[in-house]
């Protein structure tokens, strides 16, 4: 089993810096790289500084600029925020100027906030036919003279300019989670990320159960698939119930966002009273510390080879938090000193 790391620019109060949160962020993408990491993930968000990434584009060529070896991921673009002929240039304007270093993660999205922005009526259904129609167009694309009459697109014959380095193209990984989403991605020969969230084993071992069945289904070669989990190494179990605490800060505002009922103003959203937090009963640090990937670097370990045994090729530590710039590092910093040896 391969690691990445999934990291964004962050920012929780009006009074942290953008450019210092965005050389936070390069430093964990330099830790990955010079740890042997496999690739970076980072994604695409609209209006929000709980997660800041507009353009993943952009910030993976920067960050091609100050790595050397990690492949660079769009963890995901936002696929009906895109026209395919856009989406397929822009992919390849990308790993022309990495040299051959785009790996393309796509999604339908989550957030009905960015929906009502950027493409006002739009729901979770619509955006998934979306996805379905756009992704397959995208080797057509980079292969050139492609022409279509879709459900949501039409356009006479095209190629995409430039050509992209990587002679088919970037390796395109769909975000899955219904059985449905996983065949799909499968029998295109796409790979597959999948994420549990909050929840611990039985959802890992479920949407494992999904992306094995579309396999089943499928006479084509088996694609990759990838496991994307909150982590964090902690130095003792003190440290651990702290994290706990702060992760399950995380998740209840990521509720909030994801439901879409609290006010929002510079982007930043309405804040959380104590008793809101508290009161979250599923988002409870016991539950944190029971069920995402966390804990001294033995339990995280342990945990580690019950997934590789389950057939992930790949986990992706997730960073993003809300913690402190130090404890990010030092959290990582365990994991690449004393987590990832145990699996080389």
């Amino acid at each position: 089993m391969e690691f990445s790391l999934f990291a964004h620019m962050e920012r929780l109060t009006a009074d942290q810096p953008h450019d210092v949160l965005y050389q936070e962020f390069l430093d964990l993408c330099q830790m990955a790289d010079e740890g042997g990491m496999r690739a970076v993930w980072t994604g695409e968000h609209h209006g929000m500084e709980f997660t800041i990434a507009p353009n993943p584009f952009i910030t993976l060529t920067d960050v091609a600029r100050h790595t050397k070896n990690l492949r660079l991921g769009t963890g995901t673009v936002v696929a009906p925020f895109w026209h395919p002929i856009k989406l397929a240039g822009e992919a390849a304007m990308t790993d022309l100027v990495t040299g051959g270093r785009l790996e393309l993660g796509i999604a339908r999205g989550a957030y009905s906030y960015e929906y009502e922005r950027l493409h006002p009526g739009l729901d979770a259904w619509q955006a998934g036919q979306r996805l379905r129609e756009i992704a397959p167009l995208l080797p057509k694309l980079w292969a050139g003279d492609c022409a279509h009459e879709g459900e949501f697109f039409q356009f006479p014959s095209t190629t995409a300019s430039p050509k992209p380095l990587q002679p088919k193209g970037p390796p395109i990984w769909v975000a899955a989670r219904d059985p449905n989403s996983h065949e799909f991605a499968v029998h295109n020969g796409f790979n597959v990320q999948v994420t549990p969230l909050w929840q611990g084993s039985a959802e890992i071992e479920s949407l494992m159960q999904r992306f094995n069945a579309a396999c089943a289904s499928h006479t084509g070669p088996r694609p990759k698939v990838m496991l994307l989990h909150h982590t964090y190494v902690a130095a003792d179990e003190d440290d651990a119930q702290e994290a706990a605490t702060i992760f399950s800060r995380f998740y209840c505002y990521f509720g909030a966002w994801f439901q879409n009922k609290k006010p929002v103003s510079q982007g930043l959203i309405e804040t959380l009273d104590e008793s809101e937090i508290a009161g979250n009963a599923m988002m409870a640090p016991e539950n944190m510390r029971r069920d995402l990937t966390m804990g001294t670097a033995q339990e995280v370990i342990d945990r580690l080879k019950r997934i590789e045994d389950l057939g992930y090729d790949e986990f992706s530590f997730w960073i993003d938090s809300g913690m402190t710039a130090e404890r990010k590092h030092a959290s990582l910093s365990r994991f690449i000193d004393e987590v990832m040896p145990a699996f080389s």
